[in-house]
């Protein structure tokens, strides 16, 4: 007899997380692999850009979940839960590190072999003032840095950025002004499209 398993790849986070506290593999792996990724990204740019360590903070993290899933609050939603759970892990190793290392941001390499020649210096251009942007950001506290990351990167709101670092969404605006005000005077020699605004 052929024993039938539920396909969990178009279920809900907040529903995966409910099958994880059952007990059910199937759905942690799922939500392990929906989200591993780009929780490794964080952790490899909050954490000085190394690997190990990132594949470390993941790995923790997720092992949190297997060992007690009933710390995840259904009234939030997972995402904007599991990004607070990861900045308050980062918050922690900063605290045990007794000299902090500077952090360094990674650049993807974009390949622009077979672009015109406008376009390549248009590409090569962005390369070089990501570059400059993310040097910029190391100089940053972490909250300051999260806070942008959170709102340009992961494309959070104003609101969910609020949730996940446990701060009034003043403060979230406070300091993506303070930031972007910052950035727009050190990289000002590029042109202002590269450099996004805030809007309330």
């Amino acid at each position: 007899m052929r024993l039938f398993r539920r396909d969990h790849t178009r279920d809900g986070d907040e529903a995966l997380m409910r099958l994880i506290a059952r007990g059910d593999e199937q759905a942690f792996t799922v939500l392990y692999e929906r989200h591993g990724r780009a929780l490794f990204r964080y952790f490899h740019r909050m954490l000085w850009k190394d690997k190990e360590k990132a594949e470390d903070f993941v790995q923790d993290f997720f092992m949190k979940i297997i060992r007690n899933p009933g710390q995840y609050d259904p009234s939030r939603r997972f995402v904007t839960w599991m990004y607070s759970v990861a900045h308050n892990m980062c918050k922690n190793e900063y605290r045990k590190q007794e000299l902090r290392k500077p952090a360094s941001f990674g650049i993807a390499e974009e390949t622009i072999a077979g672009d015109s020649g406008a376009q390549a210096e248009k590409r090569v251009d962005r390369k070089a003032f990501l570059r400059l942007l993310f040097d910029e950001l190391e100089q940053l506290d972490e909250d300051h840095r999260t806070t942008f990351l959170l709102r340009y990167e992961e494309e959070f709101s104003i609101k969910e950025i609020s949730r996940v670092l446990d701060c009034s969404e003043g403060t979230v605006k406070s300091r993506l002004f303070y930031t972007l005000r910052k950035l727009s005077v050190r990289l000002k020699d590029y042109a202002p499209e590269h450099l996004k605004n805030e809007r309330a």
